[in-house]
């Protein structure tokens, strides 16, 4: 292919026409000539430094500007306090007091105001600080020693003094077992528990629940609750399911349960089509079955009788049941026992402990 010559410069050198093409084809930001590319090199510096120098400017004209900073706590404000007081919401934000709101941590101050016990969820919007909590909703009353507070329904436990709770007119059962050295996984198992309970006896809408004053959840898949009875509480242990049928066979059968056994402090209902129930201290277990009829597994009615027994055995069958528990998801067997006639009873100092109840403390 012939080469043709031009000459763009007017001088008389003549250039090959493809050189043009050559040329037309370099990038711009990339010039063939030195004193093209020192030319690019100092805009795109002087392009930079500007732009540096116009944020640093505004960086500082915001920080300066006291429409944005926060002169003191009332430029702070919270909605959706109610057991929460300011007083314990501000140190939170102590740090930014005088600080422009653009450059205080919303996120960590979140996380901050959630370590708060009463506060579930925490919003934080830099609007002049602005703050919208969700405070936990209590469910019951907790009992650690002496000391009186409240759980909510992820096992977290909140203090509140004797009076507010006064003011609030709090109706729960009080739940013993819940420490505050427990882990928080373990307290929230047994609250879990506690609202299956509620629930399930509420299930037929009787409210049963409302007759339940006192829970001990020591054990997660036993909950023993404190039935109040004429003369004295009974202890009913409910496992961890079933309730509503459990309640109501206890219900069923428990005025002629008392009747006959004057001394009953305890009802098992964890069995299948059984019951058993332990004397108070003194006195004997019985086992019954599902028809509330007791049978006799070594009765003994009177408080003489049952001391006897127990110089002479050196442990006490009124703790019998306790140790048999229930294998975990599944209803426990009812244990073999030894049924007596029972119009043919041996003496109590004579009798021996069902078959299969193991001895306790």
């Amino acid at each position: 292919m012939p080469l043709e010559f031009e000459d763009p410069d007017g001088d008389g050198n003549l250039r090959p026409v493809q050189d043009r093409f050559a040329r037309q084809r370099t990038p711009w930001w990339r010039p063939a000539s030195k004193f093209g590319r020192i030319s690019l090199a100092a805009g795109a510096l002087l392009l930079l430094g500007g732009l540096t120098a116009s944020g640093l400017v505004l960086k500082h004209s915001l920080d300066r500007d006291a429409r944005f900073r926060i002169a003191g706590s009332q430029n702070i404000q919270a909605v959706g306090l109610n057991e929460v007081s300011r007083a314990q919401m501000l140190p939170v934000f102590g740090e930014d007091i005088g600080r422009n709101i653009f450059f205080v941590p919303l996120s960590m101050r979140r996380r901050q105001l959630e370590q708060i016990p009463w506060i579930e969820h925490a919003t934080v919007l830099p609007n002049q600080i602005r703050v919208s909590v969700v405070e936990r909703t209590p469910v019951a009353f907790t009992r650690h020693g002496a000391q009186i507070g409240l759980v909510d329904a992820n096992g977290v436990l909140l203090s509140m003094s004797p009076e507010t709770m006064a003011k609030r007119h709090y109706s729960f059962p009080v739940l013993t077992g819940i420490d505050p050295g427990d882990s928080a996984a373990g307290r929230k198992e047994r609250i879990e528990l506690y609202l299956r309970l509620m629930s399930d006896l509420d299930a037929d809408g009787k409210h049963h629940s409302e007759q339940i004053s006192e829970i001990d959840l020591t054990d997660p898949e036993d909950a023993r609750v404190l039935m109040p009875e004429q003369g004295g509480d009974i202890l009913a242990h409910f496992g961890e399911d079933h309730f509503l049928e459990r309640y109501q066979r206890y219900q069923a059968h428990i005025a002629e349960w008392r009747q006959q056994y004057p001394h009953l402090a305890s009802v098992d209902l964890r069995y299948d089509n059984q019951v058993v129930l332990q004397m108070s201290s003194g006195n004997e277990a019985q086992a019954a079955d599902g028809s509330g009829q007791a049978n006799a597994a070594g009765t003994a009615n009177d408080g003489a009788a049952a001391d006897a027994k127990a110089k002479t055995e050196k442990k006490s069958p009124a703790a019998a049941v306790r140790k048999t528990r229930p294998v975990h998801g599944k209803k426990r067997m009812a244990p073999k026992r030894a049924a007596l006639n029972s119009n043919r009873r041996k003496p109590a100092a004579k009798a021996r402990p069902a078959e299969g109840m193991r001895q306790g403390g």
